[in-house]
């Protein structure tokens, strides 16, 4: 617009202006005056229309943008107005630029002005001031103008080039992905959006996806259908940029699996080499990820015992001259015997010959009557011999040999305890196929109960003939069993110290049912009795627990009554903190201040798969403050007390009363603690409903015990025999789940079939047994039956399935406890009848081995017969270490019932005596056979 424009144009507004200003004076002066005429009339048309207001705008101009070269248009409408203009950048907009009109309203009936402008690109660009190109309205009424509010017109563009373009990552997994963005300069300021794979990303659809913070694009966790090609998109009115594409990886790093099992060595003699490996696939890498780091394959050396063939011994000195003419030598093949697959020896072990030159002339009949005629004055003449050694015997039973013994007179004296049980199969199960079975004994394998039946013969009656070595063996004389009868050792005995039978404190007597169904009552795990010189022994029923009190421990003239208890209260010997847990009862023997002169033997079952290389087990006692100290380990050497752990019982030798606990500390992974599964059901209030409760419990009679009475008080019936599971120390957990549910007779709540129990839970579990239960109903009364399986498992370990069918109709029925003994009431023995081994011949063995001497006959040869090889130096502390040791042994036979491995190690022990001794001439013909 040029400077004359400006001129003329002002000069023009200001004219008209002051027009409309005189005009409007002359007219209210008129109308004042005369009250009529044509322009009163007018004007008073025009301020009745406008209602004496000032003009108020109906649209005002907006802010725009020009788009290349296209021109905009800004709009204003107002009234009432006499006139409408534009002012742009403070001065006028020419009149004819401007397009105006004006209209009535129809639903107010007021006049509304309308007037528009257009801005081109050549008016924007060639105005310079220190502020966008604006425009306003102004508008006139009789009252005054109004101005409406600023419009800027700005010239609208987009750059090409992104200030930043988002750069390609490799994130792990469940990383974080940032992608920042900053779009091109552009007016106005561009929005952006995101694109994966061409594809629009919306943080709405995702809540893992975030793309409002200042354009960038955040992933909180990377996942792996997150890799792909980002891209950033920014548009405004007038163009859309695209980014540099932006390629995201998201990869997997890979982790080890466990390793496998050692592999068998490599030769079967010798030293070689053993593996074990393990995979990259836990999980593999994926996506470029990193593999891993370390050896998949280790090797350690290992040593294989080489075969040992066995190679004869020397013959024996021929057999006299039998009545046909034959003499008769043997060799065994020993020297050595065949061990770790070694062959045995080629050739015959007995060689006959005839020894009369081939002059024998008697005939055969001859020969047979002379046999026969010998035998019979052999046997004649044996009786007469067996007859006089009774007597002798009775007459001087002090009067004992001081050499080894005979193990077969050993093993002839006595036959196996067997206890009956009313049945083979486990009498608990609900469902058995087994019927009732009183005529079959079995042998417990830990100490349950004894017989309450005085009248029960021990002992078998000794062989006819006992040979011995004339110059090393002599006969036991153990003749007459009636002599080691319990009545004949209580005919010795003074009144108050009779062999005395006590039961557990606090427990009622078992009733038993018609149909053999016991009823269990309250029971406290506590026994008691009195003791004498002649010992004794204290069993805690159906717990696995049992103290030996040897014979002469107690003083000849004194009496004790002692007691022992498991605590029921919760542990504080284990240590949470060390991983230590208890593997067995705590057990309190007393009475304090017993006074003994030779340990007692107690034995606690444990939990524990015994290893050296993976546990670290500890025997504790509680002080008089309550506070636990550790008094040995188990592989350690100690002369306080002795340890002997077998693989499901510990056998303690102990001088002190008191508490004690067996602890084990894992010291490796591979540490393996035995659990005992156990299923049991009964039916709920409602008929149609029915609970399977799964217990997981230390493998102990104890743990099983709590479990057993527990269910018995809530009806419970157990549905399949209980199975052992192997649990390591790994920290993983335990799954337990219910399978094979027939869908249409039984249904289970949702997301109940599978249930999990931390390590922790499982590990302590002798403070509070795991358990579950799952709930089922049948869908119908006349549904009886019930299948299905349990599995219990070791994540990444060991898994046991119990397999249930049961009957649901006979939920009446009594239930069944687990023991089913009615004899075991009896909780302690006195006197000879608690030991298996008789006093005299456990004076005569203590006799021979207690003293060293040039035959080698001492005390820890008879240990390493017996398997007792570690921490003699125990032995040696005692006044006599062969009594304590056949302590150890009755405490580690007390369930087998019999001396066979006794005898077998005496037999042993008389064998490497023969071969060292020379025979002289007199005793050549003396053989000692067991």
């Amino acid at each position: 617009m040029t400077e004359r424009n400006r001129i003329e144009m002002g000069t023009t507004v200001k004219g008209r202006r002051r027009f409309l200003e005189i005009i409007l004076t002359i007219a209210l002066c008129t109308s004042l005056v005369s009250g009529r005429g044509t322009v009163s009339d007018a004007l008073a048309d025009s301020l009745s229309s406008v209602g004496g207001t000032l003009p108020h705008f109906l649209q005002e101009p907006e802010d725009a943008y020009i788009i290349k070269n296209n021109p905009i248009k800004l709009r204003c409408r107002a009234t009432p107005a006499l006139q409408i203009f534009f002012k742009c950048n403070g001065e006028w907009v020419h009149q004819n630029q401007h397009t105006s009109q004006e209209y009535m309203d129809q639903n107010t009936g007021l006049k509304i002005r309308e007037v528009t402008i257009n801005v081109t690109r050549q008016q924007v660009e060639d105005f310079h001031g220190p502020e966008d190109y604006w425009c306003l309205c102004v508008a006139w009424s009789h009252l005054g103008t109004s101005k409406s509010r600023k419009a800027t017109v700005r010239i609208a563009y987009l750059r090409k080039n992104f200030e930043q373009d988002p750069q390609g990552k490799e994130v792990p997994i469940k990383g974080m992905i940032v992608l920042h963005c900053r779009p091109p300069e552009g007016v106005p300021m561009a929005e952006v959006e995101w694109l994966k794979n061409e594809e629009l990303v919306g943080s709405f659809e995702d809540d893992n996806i975030d793309t409002r913070a200042d354009h960038n694009l955040i992933i909180n966790e990377a996942r792996l259908s997150d890799s792909g090609n980002y891209t950033c998109l920014a548009s405004n009115v007038v163009a859309k940029r695209r980014s540099a594409t932006a390629t995201v990886v998201v990869f997997v790093n890979g982790g080890w699996s466990l390793w496998t099992e050692w592999s068998p060595c490599s030769v079967n003699c010798g030293r070689g080499v053993q593996k074990r490996s393990r995979t990259c696939t836990n999980p593999a890498p994926l996506n470029g990820g990193a593999f891993c780091e370390g050896m998949s394959v280790q090797k350690i050396t290992c040593s294989a015992l080489c075969p040992v063939d066995g190679v004869w011994e020397e013959w024996s000195e021929w057999t006299m001259c039998s009545a046909q003419c034959e003499r008769q030598r043997w060799r065994e093949c020993n020297s050595p015997p065949p061990r770790l697959r070694g062959k045995m020896c080629e050739g015959e072990g007995q060689s006959t010959e005839n020894c009369t030159g081939g002059l024998c002339t008697q005939s055969l009949e001859n020969s047979i009557d002379v046999a026969l005629y010998s035998g019979l004055a052999a046997g004649v003449i044996a009786v007469v011999v067996l007859i006089v050694a009774i007597t002798l015997y009775r007459k001087s039973q002090s009067e004992y040999g001081v050499d080894v013994i005979d193990s077969s007179a050993l093993a002839g004296g006595f036959q196996s305890f067997n206890f009956k049980t009313t049945r083979q199969g486990n009498p608990l199960l609900l469902n058995s196929s087994m019927q009732p079975d009183i005529t079959v004994g079995q042998t417990f394998s830990s100490p349950i109960c004894f017989q309450d039946s005085i009248d029960k013969e021990l002992f078998d009656p000794l062989p006819d003939k006992v040979k011995v070595q004339s110059s090393f063996m002599v006969s036991l004389g153990v003749a007459d069993r009636a002599e080691y009868h319990v009545k004949a050792h209580q005919e010795t005995l003074p009144a108050n110290l009779h062999p005395k039978y006590s039961t557990v404190e606090g427990k009622k007597t078992t009733m038993i049912a018609p149909n053999g169904i016991h009823t269990l009552r309250k029971t406290q795990f506590k026994t008691s009795a009195v003791f004498g010189h002649l010992g004794g022994r204290l069993v805690i029923p159906n717990a696995g627990v049992s103290l030996l009190v040897p014979h002469g421990a107690i003083a000849d003239d004194t009496s004790w009554e002692m007691y022992m208890l498991i605590n029921q209260e919760e542990s504080s010997a284990q240590s949470e903190e060390r991983c230590e847990i208890l593997l067995g009862p705590e057990i309190t023997y007393g009475p304090p201040g017993l006074n003994l002169s030779y340990p007692v033997a107690m034995t606690i079952a444990h939990c524990a798969e015994v290893s050296a290389e993976n546990w670290n087990i500890k025997l504790k006692r509680q002080t008089k403050d309550n506070k636990w100290e550790e008094i040995m380990s188990v592989d350690d050497e100690s002369t306080s007390c002795y340890c002997l752990m077998d693989s499901h019982s510990c056998h303690l030798l102990l001088d002190q009363p008191g508490c004690y606990a067996l602890v084990g500390e894992p010291i490796t992974d591979a540490a393996i603690k035995r659990l005992r599964i156990a299923v049991f059901g009964s039916v709920e209030a409602s008929s149609i409903d029915y609970s399977l409760r799964v217990h997981c419990v230390d493998d102990t009679p104890h743990a099983f015990q709590r479990v057993v009475t527990a269910e018995t008080s809530r009806g419970g019936q157990l549905l399949e025999e209980p199975k052992m599971l192997f649990f390591k120390g790994n920290c993983l957990s335990l799954q337990v789940s219910i399978q094979d549910i027939p869908q249409f007779l039984w249904s289970i709540k949702p997301f109940t079939t599978c249930q999990e129990f931390s390590f922790t839970q499982v590990w302590y579990s002798n403070q509070q047994p795991v358990h579950c239960a799952f709930s089922l109903q049948r869908h119908s009364t006349s549904t009886t039956q019930l299948s299905c399986k349990i599995s219990v498992r070791q994540v990444k370990g060991h898994e046991q399935i119990l397999q249930v069918y049961t009957t649901v109709g006979e939920s009446e029925k009594e239930t069944v406890p687990f023991f089913m003994q009615a004899d075991c009431t009896v909780t302690s023995q006195t006197g000879a009848k608690a030991f298996k081994i008789p006093l005299s011949i456990r004076q005569r063995i203590c006799t021979t081995f207690d003293t060293a001497n040039t035959k080698g006959k001492d005390w820890q040869l008879l240990a390493q017969k017996l398997h007792i090889q570690r921490n003699l130096s125990y032995f040696t502390k005692q006044k006599s270490p062969s009594a304590v040791i056949l302590s150890l042994w009755e405490a580690r036979h007390q369930d087998s019932g019999d001396l066979d491995s006794l005898a077998s190690a005496l037999e042993e022990i008389g064998k490497i005596h023969c071969k060292s001794l020379p025979q002289s001439p007199d005793d050549k013909e003396t053989d000692f056979t067991f």
